[in-house]
């Protein structure tokens, strides 16, 4: 069996994600319309496994007119995404990107953080300290938005939506496809319950909203006051 990994699916990674995840777009230009409240000038907007950098460029192209000053960062550990960088911060002065793990990223004079679907691929024992470090690192009036696959309560619920996922996934993928996929991402994507995430946030000190949700995933603005 390939091994698995985002930045190599041959549909490309925005395809794949928008075919995996019902109603992504809809995510998608949720979070960008959000930026718009909390990026301000000589402030730095961090994005979180940033793939190929779209997110962070549509949120720059979005927010330029009236707010030119601002600093956008990618940070991103896989290695296939690499090749979408070095073009992108020729072309733009306040765009660069971290090639690295964000457990050694210095969150600073951040107004806001976003990170899609990438928690869930980091260890559990160090989830709970990254999101502190966001929150340190956010200016006060800044947020961390984010999204993340969550694991249900109740097993009747959480079985009920792992079937109902299913079918959506076979509209576009193989039974093969799906399960080949289920069986790699095991050892990589360890989700939460959203009661379990919300308390690492409000331990944090965040304040928190779900602002999107499908099946069993969800979109949180988290607002350090």
């Amino acid at each position: 069996m390939t091994k698995f990994t985002f930045a190599t699916s041959k549909e490309g990674f925005d395809n794949h994600i928008e075919k995996s995840v019902r109603g992504y777009t809809n995510l998608w230009n949720d979070v960008l319309s959000i930026s718009k409240y909390f990026v301000e000038d000589n402030t730095n907007v961090v994005d979180i496994g940033c793939s190929t950098g779209k997110l962070l460029k549509a949120m720059m192209s979005q927010n330029q007119e009236h707010i030119p000053n601002a600093n956008y960062i990618g940070v991103e550990i896989e290695k296939d995404f690499f090749t979408h960088y070095e073009q992108d911060e020729k072309n733009h002065t306040n765009l660069k990107y971290v090639k690295g793990d964000i457990r050694k990223f210095n969150f600073v004079n951040c107004s806001l953080v976003t990170s899609i679907f990438t928690l869930q691929f980091m260890p559990p024992k160090d989830r709970t300290h990254i999101i502190s470090q966001i929150y340190n690192g956010l200016n006060h009036g800044g947020a961390f938005v984010f999204s993340e696959k969550t694991f249900s309560c109740d097993p009747q619920i959480q079985d009920m939506m792992t079937f109902m996922f299913y079918d959506y996934k076979r509209q576009f993928f193989t039974e093969k496809e799906i399960l080949d996929k289920e069986v790699q991402l095991r050892h990589m994507m360890k989700p939460n319950t959203k009661t379990e995430i919300f308390d690492m946030c409000h331990k944090a000190g965040f304040t928190t909203h779900v602002f999107w949700q499908n099946f069993n995933f969800v979109g949180v603005i988290a607002l350090k006051k």
